[in-house]
């Protein structure tokens, strides 16, 4: 290691660059295609309704949150009022239950559910798909490449991130610039997404973030009532929340802001 003009060097074998920043590159890209192809396999997609009463139940709510986040793009005041009273009342006197008899019991059993099991299955399936290879590639490095600085950051950082930069080798002199073989793991763990996006699309099971997401909520835009919730407070909830919604639209006044804009062009 030496200073020079204040700018901190280590002088290091050139093939590290190649025999461990390309090694652990090209193993976190495969490992994401082989998990996103893995998972598409794995994976059993959501069941439909079965009757014509449980798809009205599902679509009544999705009714209901579609009206309270997109009215105020081209519904006016009257007609938000009368599609507003007209979920209520269904929302609040179970017309839109698919079964009102069972309105006030508890909802069953998730463990006892086929489809609260099948759901709690593919969660696992996900997880296990998530940590089984995280696992083995952390083991490969620490077995291989542990104690290695492999490459410089070209722009500066604060003290902060040295034990994220850092991991296995962070010493008190050392340049916070400076990336181990293990920190260059999980920047490619989260810095990796757009390049999956490129080879798989948009949307691909290799990114983290979006895995996570969709493994707490895996069948939310299919199915938004999820077995052990009560469809009769769901509609309760969604209720409360269109009776304390304020309607505003963004096509009030347009003509006066129009006409505010263009005026003094057409004088």
């Amino acid at each position: 290691m030496a200073i020079e003009g204040g700018e901190q060097t280590i002088l290091r074998d050139p093939a590290l660059f190649y025999w461990i920043l390309f090694p652990i590159s090209i193993v976190m890209i495969l490992t994401g295609i082989l998990r996103h192809y893995a998972t598409v396999l794995m994976n059993t997609p959501p069941k439909g309704p079965s009757t014509l009463l449980e798809l009205r139940e599902r679509h009544a709510l999705l009714r209901g949150v579609n009206l309270r986040n997109h009215a105020c793009a081209v519904l006016d005041r009257e007609s938000f009022e009368i599609r507003k009273n007209y979920m209520v009342s269904g929302f609040r006197n179970g017309s839109f239950l698919k079964d009102p008899n069972n309105r006030g019991q508890a909802p069953a059993n998730p463990m006892t559910d086929p489809a609260g099991m099948e759901q709690m299955m593919g969660m696992l399936k996900g997880n296990m798909m998530m940590m089984i290879p995280q696992t083995l590639i952390m083991s490969w490095i620490n077995a291989f490449f542990s104690g290695f600085v492999i490459l410089k950051l070209p722009f500066p950082l604060t003290i902060r991130f040295k034990s994220m930069l850092q991991s296995g080798v962070m010493t008190r002199d050392l340049d916070v610039k400076w990336v181990s073989s293990l920190s260059w793991y999980f920047l490619n763990l989260f810095g990796l997404q757009p390049v999956f996006g490129f080879i798989l699309g948009s949307d691909n099971s290799a990114n983290q973030m979006a895995q996570q997401m969709a493994q707490a909520n895996p069948a939310a835009m299919m199915n938004p009532m999820q077995p052990g919730q009560d469809p009769d407070k769901l509609f309760l909830s969604e209720a409360e929340n269109l009776e304390v919604m304020e309607h505003f639209c963004i096509l009030d006044g347009v003509e006066e802001r129009v006409l505010r804009n263009f005026a003094p062009e057409v004088n």
